[in-house]
């Protein structure tokens, strides 16, 4: 997720996205740690990554308005002082307040639900309207699920989701975006496609059949 400021001409992107796809267990799942082994010949480098992983950031707040995170809300956090006081520096834990921010995802039911990820829960759009009102927030932006226009708004947008990967895979063919606020506070969003890979073929636009 990318949120682009405007008047200061600074892009935040979400480390929260970086964290989430690289704990220990997922680099080992998904090949980092192997390539690390064939390229370095050891792991040290892979470690020294990984060490620098619990270091990054979970949240960040834009213009004391707009919440950015990477997965979603947490019945365990009721302000944002709650998220300040964590003692950040650790692997992300596979279940808590942190895996929380991670994982979890707007639902169109009110309250909590159990999340099908395995990790984090569903929240409803009463709960994201008692979190922006109890904090003073606007906006909440996050990322975690592939949109196919590259942004959805949802809860009376009140949450939007802003998918930064266009075509995710290679075979998803989805468009990808990037929020930019304006000096004036104002929302666009800016939409593109995938840059043209070398030998590759076209990929049409269409829903994935599978949960992302």
């Amino acid at each position: 997720m990318y949120v682009s400021i405007s008047e200061t001409n600074v892009f935040y992107e979400s480390s929260s996205n970086i964290v989430s796809s690289h704990t220990l267990q997922i680099t080992q799942v998904y090949g980092f740690y192997d390539e690390c082994l064939r390229k370095y010949g050891n792991a040290n480098v892979w470690k020294t990554f990984t060490d620098l992983f619990d270091y990054f950031p979970l949240t960040a707040l834009v213009e004391s308005e707009i919440f950015c995170l990477h997965g979603g809300l947490s019945p365990s956090i009721e302000t944002l002082d709650n998220i300040r006081n964590f003692d950040r520096v650790q692997e992300v834990p596979h279940e808590g307040p942190m895996c929380d921010l991670l994982w979890s995802d707007p639902d169109d039911r009110c309250g909590w639900g159990i999340s099908p990820r395995g990790a984090g829960y569903t929240f409803g759009q009463d709960i994201s309207e008692q979190f922006n009102h109890t904090n003073n927030l606007k906006l909440i932006a996050r990322a975690h699920q592939l949109v196919m226009e590259g942004f959805n708004w949802g809860h009376e947008q009140k949450v939007v989701t802003i998918f930064s990967a266009p075509n995710y895979c290679y075979r998803c063919g989805n468009m990808a975006s990037i929020l930019e606020v304006d000096d004036c506070r104002g929302h666009t969003f800016i939409q593109f496609e995938p840059a043209p890979r070398r030998g590759e073929p076209d990929v049409t636009r269409r829903t994935p059949d599978y949960f992302l």
